[in-house]
């Protein structure tokens, strides 16, 4: 594992690589409005996937690294996202762009402006708790790349039946809320849910080629 600071227009971004021994891919992905690359989605999957041949780089955005509480507007964490992109790509494998939460709508937004091979979307928000009329769905179906939605099936910002038809995948994680975090009388475990997200990504990254 290294961390290296990465200049960008938006400030100073940091990112954390986990890479694999023999890499095929890098999976880039950034974290929520609301927390940084310690999220669980996050660190299992930097933990899984390089034993799968996806090395992992995970970034901070330049708000996070100046220990601001408050996330940058859409606009300026596209600013970082584009900055840390030619880092992600120095190694000439195939790039995925991701994230969670505000990440994946970056990762969206970004994708084919920057060339990236696919977009993983982790718990994605379709829209502001309680406000449904308030649809992101544009921003998902526009990532012009295969994409994977992971959604928890009681996601506030968006229930997987929430959204609307497309060409992506989408991947339930049963009565996971937006952090996919799982209540104790859920008839699966906390272990399991993250499982569950780790054996997917695995799965598309291996259809990804």
């Amino acid at each position: 594992m290294t961390t290296e600071i990465i200049g960008t227009d938006a400030g100073d971004a940091r990112i954390t690589w986990h890479p694999a021994k023999k890499a095929r891919l890098v999976l880039a992905a950034s974290h929520g409005a609301g927390g940084g690359i310690e999220a669980r989605d996050l660190q299992a999957l930097a933990h899984t996937l390089p034993g799968h041949g996806v090395s992992v780089a995970l970034v901070e955005q330049p708000w996070r690294v100046a220990g601001k509480k408050v996330a940058s507007a859409p606009k300026t964490l596209d600013v970082g996202w584009r900055g840390i992109w030619p880092s992600v790509a120095e190694p000439g494998l195939p790039v995925i762009s991701g994230g969670r939460s505000a990440g994946a709508r970056v990762a969206c937004r970004t994708a084919v402006e920057l060339g990236a091979a696919a977009v993983l979307a982790l718990s994605f928000p379709l829209h502001p708790p309680g406000r449904p009329e308030k649809s992101r769905a544009e921003e998902l179906l526009g990532s012009g790349v295969p994409t994977l939605v992971v959604q928890g099936g009681n996601d506030p910002f968006g229930k997987p039946e929430e959204f609307p038809g497309g060409a992506y995948e989408l991947v339930e994680v049963a009565y996971g809320d937006h952090g996919f975090a799982v209540p104790k009388k859920a008839d699966l475990t906390q272990e399991q849910a993250v499982t569950l997200i780790t054996d997917a990504v695995v799965k598309w990254a291996g259809s990804l080629g």
